[in-house]
């Protein structure tokens, strides 16, 4: 049994050996014929790369040769571009050496003229100074004192002829411009007359039976102090029969009052909280009325859009008065007026109308703020987007800026109009003596004055001179530098008329 096994083993063992001898030579062989074929084609590739090398190294030397050709045509033509271009620098070096002796020449010459100009120039002060000895032994006096006798003339003819040269222009600006503005105002007048309503400061409401005076103070006086503490006004009730009286600077409280106050006596229910309810209905209506009266200003007038804001304030101008004189009134009057008058001089009539009504807009806001209307009005238009002429127009009509336009400079002059004509305003007495008394000082200062006195309302300013010290030219220089003085130190509406009289008396007595 075992030697079977043995010899199966065995068997197996030599078989094995077998066939793996027999594999072994097989993949020798395999090997052998691959390497051939390895061999074979590396033959082939180095073949076919020396073939390549040559082909290469033929157009290397194909090319080396073009490039070559290609660069010596290139530097020919380079070689007769410079030596063109060194004949031509040639040439410029030759005219540039030829200019240079002609420099030369020239400044040789020029010194020589120079030495000869000043050997004549020596010359020259030489027989002025001989001369000048003649003229002051032949005169009796030296240089310094002919020149100085001779600006002093110069000087008084040309103090003279400057004065004569002033009073011609004056005169002629004056009747020019006179006349121009004759005809401006008579245009404008003649198309428009605004109306005129002098406000006071006190409203007076009728009523029927003095029972309701009663009803009015009410219990302890309950009524009436709900009253003026809601309306902001002085409610008058005295033995005047018949009436009730409302005073109060603000016109718009006032118009307010009157209103309330009316509704009152026609509902009869006059208690603390029925004022509330009325004061607060009718103070509701008249912020609506404002925003129409506003709208229907800008409508008449046509000036296009208007911010509501600015619309709205339009509306409270309506209740706002200036020395007597209605705010809104005046600011119609200004805006027509500076149309026309811009119309007539080529400018913008339509903008000119935009500018006149929103000159004073500042005055609706004086009550409730701090400065005065012209920054107020200056700085909501701006705010509000409006044109640089308007904003000129309202921060010039009180000479806070120059006129820049036509525009700007219509609306300074239908505002003066407006607000100087007869009746247009009322003015206090202190405002109007302080003023007075302000032209009067100007003149007064001034050296050769004897008197100054103020007339026709303190629209005229008559200064008397002393014949002695001032001269019939010298008036027309004083005129002016009153005039001037008055106009940057004092405000007044229109004009000053500035008359200085010289008169020389002669007085003898016979005995």
């Amino acid at each position: 049994m075992i030697e079977s096994v043995v010899t199966g083993v065995a068997a197996a063992v030599i078989s094995a050996f077998l066939a793996w001898f027999i594999t072994h030579k097989i993949a020798l062989a395999k090997h052998g014929a691959r390497v051939e074929q390895a061999k074979a084609k590396a033959k082939a590739i180095e073949h076919e790369a020396k073939m390549l090398l040559e082909r290469s190294k033929v157009e290397i030397s194909t090319k080396e040769l073009e490039v070559r050709q290609r660069l010596d045509a290139e530097f020919a033509h380079v070689r007769k571009e410079q030596e063109h271009k060194a004949r031509i620098i040639s040439q410029k070096e030759e005219a540039i050496e030829e200019k240079l002796r002609q420099i030369d020449r020239i400044h040789k010459e020029s010194v020589t003229l120079q030495k000869e100009n000043e050997q004549q120039k020596l010359r020259n002060e030489q027989k002025l100074f001989e001369a000048q000895m003649v003229i002051e032994k032949a005169a009796g006096m030296t240089a310094e004192e002919a020149k100085a006798v001779l600006l002093e003339q110069v000087e008084d003819r040309c103090r003279i002829d400057a004065a004569n040269i002033i009073r011609k222009a004056e005169i002629e600006a004056r009747t020019e411009s006179r006349r121009k503005a004759n005809y401006i105002i008579s245009q404008a007048t003649t198309r428009y007359a605004g109306e005129f309503a002098g406000e006071r400061l006190i409203n007076t409401i009728a009523i029927s039976n003095d029972e309701y005076k009663g009803r009015i103070i009410g219990k302890e006086g309950r009524n009436i102090k709900t009253l003026e503490n809601l309306l902001g006004v002085d409610i008058i009730i005295d033995e005047t029969p018949g009436a009730i009286v409302i005073s109060s600077f603000n016109l718009y409280r006032r118009a307010i009052a009157v209103k309330t106050i009316e509704m009152l006596l026609e509902d009869g229910r006059i208690q603390p909280s029925r004022i509330e309810e009325i004061y607060a209905s009718v103070k509701r209506q008249f912020e609506e009325n404002l925003i129409d009266d506003g709208q229907n200003v800008v409508f008449d007038l046509g000036i296009g859009e208007l911010h509501p804001e600015l619309t709205k304030l339009l509306g409270r101008l309506k209740y706002r008065a200036s020395y007597g004189q209605n705010a809104l009134a005046h600011s119609l009057e200004v805006a027509h007026l500076s149309s026309v008058i811009a119309a007539e001089l080529d400018g913008n009539d339509k903008l000119a109308r935009r500018a006149g009504l929103l000159h004073d807009i500042g005055k609706a806001l004086t009550q409730e703020h701090n400065g005065n209307h012209v920054q107020l009005g200056a700085d909501i238009c701006r705010r509000f987007g409006e044109n640089d002429i308007v904003l000129n127009a309202i921060c010039a009509h009180h000479g806070h800026e120059d006129p820049l336009s036509v525009e700007a400079a219509a609306v300074c002059t239908a505002d003066a109009l407006s607000a100087a004509r007869p009746g247009a305003r009322r003015e206090v007495l202190e405002s109007f003596l302080k003023r007075v008394q302000e032209v009067e000082a100007i003149a007064a200062s001034k050296n050769g004055v004897v008197q100054a006195y103020a007339i026709s309302a303190g629209r005229e300013l008559r200064v008397i001179v002393d014949a002695s010290k001032i001269g019939d030219q010298e008036t027309v220089l004083l005129s002016k530098n009153i005039a001037t003085e008055i106009e940057q130190k004092v405000q007044y509406p229109g004009e000053v008329k500035v008359n200085v009289i010289r008169e020389m008396r002669a007085v003898e007595y016979a005995k």
